[in-house]
């Protein structure tokens, strides 16, 4: 990490008293909100922000969606109030109609939770009360487009520039192995044996995204296998009596697992990034390495093949099959079907290779029938793939993929 990183995380790294441990104020919550929103002083603004996170510490789910539906529907926007500041900005577009035209079309929530991030562990506190809002928002427009003013702001909060990326080694503090342990959502840790066969051998590497205002919470993070070629078994690559080899001598780079962290982050996009930095920081480390490639699930493959009436009948068919599904089966808006090939194709990557037999797990094999694909990351074309992807759904696969997805027959 460097040593601005290091700098960063320790400048912003602030301790807390967890919320739901101070006094209570029994005040409504819309007193509490109106006060927070109309604060115009620092201290009136951190008390009024304190208390609410506090409140809302002690809630159980019906009180948390019955806040969620106060501001959703109580602290909008005033379309009165937009209107006539549109009516006078038409009149003359100057500098005070601007900022009046912006201030009625934020929504009063908006600024409401820019105040509540403002007392010591807040955005821990938000980043938990969005995933309870994703939770308890399912299926209601007006909550959701609440979340959409989370989202917004959780977009500038979270960007790069704010990103530190750590490495994970077995030598990390016991409370972020535990934390890597529980959210591993690929792969799951079995053990401490199991993590340390992940993170101590020389060919092993752990990377993770974290925040200043969240020094001890991994956002996002990638286990990365460093081999002499491109895999096609994830139980090969994880094999307990396996024979690790100098770092030094690797050709290619394996990202095997990139797990999200937080369900408040839902749709804050960090992988793109983390790849990105990784395989860069990877080149300047190791300059043998020259492949990029992930070793990746295909969980919507066994989904597809059952609505589509369709069964492989030996591992080339299930070949033929996995190829012709990621770059031929599409969502109505025309992008992949996968979700895991979205994210890849969506970050430059190519459809590189398919394996049969490749993830002998019981979930691989519902999943999947124990298929598996790797995306390669070619760097110098990644930006090309991206915009071809992003503008006409083209979905950039290698000569081997095409054929597969080509030819004919189950």
């Amino acid at each position: 990490m460097s040593l601005f990183a290091d700098i960063l995380s320790t400048v912003f790294e602030r301790r807390y008293v967890p919320f739901g441990l101070g006094r209570v104020d029994s005040r409504p919550l819309p007193d509490l909100t109106a006060e927070l929103i109309g604060a115009s002083g620092e201290v009136t603004g951190q008390a009024a922000a304190r208390a609410i996170l506090d409140r809302y510490a002690g809630m159980d789910d019906a009180a948390k969606r019955a806040f969620f539906t106060h501001l959703a529907r109580e602290r909008t926007i005033d379309p009165a109030a937009l209107r006539a500041a549109l009516e006078v900005y038409e009149k003359g577009e100057d500098k005070a109609s601007y900022r009046a035209l912006m201030q009625a079309a934020e929504p009063p929530r908006q600024e409401l939770i820019r105040r509540l991030n403002q007392v010591p562990g807040a955005t821990r506190a938000l980043v938990a009360m969005r995933a309870d809002l994703l939770r308890l928002g399912r299926g209601d427009d007006a909550l959701m487009a609440l979340d959409m003013d989370f989202r917004h702001l959780f977009a500038s909060w979270f960007n790069r520039g704010f990103l530190v990326l750590r490495p994970i080694s077995w030598e990390s503090p016991a409370h972020i192995l535990e934390k890597i342990i529980a959210y591993e959502a690929v792969h799951a840790i079995d053990s401490w044996d199991d993590l340390r066969r992940r993170l101590q051998p020389a060919d092993r590497r752990c990377f993770a995204f974290f925040h200043p205002a969240m020094p001890d919470e991994p956002l996002i993070f990638v286990e990365v296998a460093l081999t002499d070629g491109v895999p096609g078994s994830i139980q090969a690559l994880l094999a307990e009596d396996r024979k690790a080899m100098h770092a030094r001598d690797a050709k290619c780079a394996v990202f095997y697992s990139i797990s999200n962290c937080q369900a408040g982050l839902a749709s804050i996009s960090f992988g793109n990034s983390l790849i990105k930095q990784v395989a860069a920081d990877l080149s300047a480390e190791l300059p043998a390495l020259k492949t990029f490639v992930t070793l990746s699930p295909i969980p919507g493959l066994s989904r597809w093949m059952e609505a589509e009436g369709l069964k492989a009948k030996d591992d080339e068919a299930l070949r033929r099959l996995a190829a012709r599904y990621l770059v031929k089966a599409k969502r109505p808006d025309g992008s992949p079907l996968d979700p895991v090939a979205r994210f890849h194709l969506g970050n430059g990557a190519q459809v590189h290779a398919v394996h049969a037999g490749a993830d002998t797990s019981d979930k691989g094999r519902k999943q999947s029938g124990g298929a598996m694909v790797n995306y390669l990351y070619d760097l110098s074309k990644a930006a090309q793939n991206h915009e071809r992807f992003a503008t006409a759904q083209e979905v950039a696969q290698s000569a081997e993929i095409r054929a597969l997805a080509a030819e004919k027959g189950q």
